[in-house]
This record gives C-alpha cells, structure tokens and sequence, in this order.
C-alpha cells in the first residue's frame, strides 16, 4: 500500500510547518508506522527562501523540539521551500497552521478541488490557528498546539489506509 504524504505549511517554513514536520515523524516512528507515511513542509512565501536558498530552521524551535526529545530526521538540514502548484498532486494531506496559510496555499495551489487542504487543529475539539511563534516567542505555546493536533491528525490518516 502507497504511504500517505502530508504536508505542513506555514507562512516561512522555519518555525510551525518544521516543528510539525519532525514532531509528526517522531510520532509515526514511536508508533511503528513510519514506512507509511511521507511527510515533509513548504512555505507560502519566500520571505525565508533567498537565491534559491532556504533558511535553517529557526533555531529557537529547534531548540524546543529538542527540549522534548526530538532530535534526527534531518532536522538539522531542512531548509525552507516553497509550496509549490504541483504540490497538490504530490500530496494527500496539505495541512496549514492558520487561516492566512489556508488562503495563500489555496491561492498557490489552485484551489482544494479533492478537499486536500485543512487547518490543523481543525481536527481537534477546539479549532483554532497554530500559535505563531514568531511574533510571541512562544515556542511553548506552538508545541503545546501541535501536540494537540498531531495525534488528531494521525487518527484521521489512520482513517485513510
């Protein structure tokens, strides 16, 4: 059976998208189902991408996931991307952390004709948008968000297979 592809996006792909990227591996490797997914992350912007370059990931959210324990799974060699059109066809899953992302990546993409594109904690009990770290600073916050919705996430992929 063919793996399910996710994509997290945000609006740099340095600090939410990255963190849910490697926090979503460590969470199928520990539950022994990492052959069945792809999972990587894009940007919708290229405010973190210069000649073609892709910034690290921000280092204070690396620092967080390592805080918890995540560590490997090339972290320390992601570099920022851009979401690109064809992405849509590439992945089954375009999971976004907040309603801006959720515009720009329809706008990108071309639309959600196959209903590929969602919110992240749209799959919670508590809707919301991923907090931004970014602006607060608050890597704690943005941990504490996607810890929330990664498990949500699987559950529902696990409703694909």
């Amino acid at each position: 059976m063919k793996p399910i592809r996710v994509l997290f996006v945000c609006h740099g792909n340095i600090c939410r998208s990255p963190m849910a990227e490697f926090m979503m591996k460590d969470l199928v490797e520990k539950a022994g189902i990492a052959d069945d997914f792809v999972i990587d992350s894009a940007a919708t912007t290229t405010d973190e991408i210069w000649g073609g370059h892709g910034n690290p990931v921000y280092p204070p959210a690396v620092r967080e996931l390592k805080k918890h324990g995540i560590t490997g799974h090339g972290i320390e060699s992601k570099r920022a991307k851009l979401l690109t059109k064809g992405d849509y066809d590439r992945y089954d899953l375009i999971i976004g952390m907040d309603r801006e992302n959720l515009c720009d990546m329809k706008d990108i993409l071309g639309g959600d004709p196959e209903g590929k594109i969602h919110l992240l904690l749209d799959f919670t009990d508590h809707p919301r948008s991923v907090a931004d770290p970014w602006y607060t600073e608050d890597f704690t916050a943005t941990w504490d968000d996607l810890s929330e919705g990664l498990p949500a996430l699987l559950s529902r992929c696990r409703k694909l297979k």
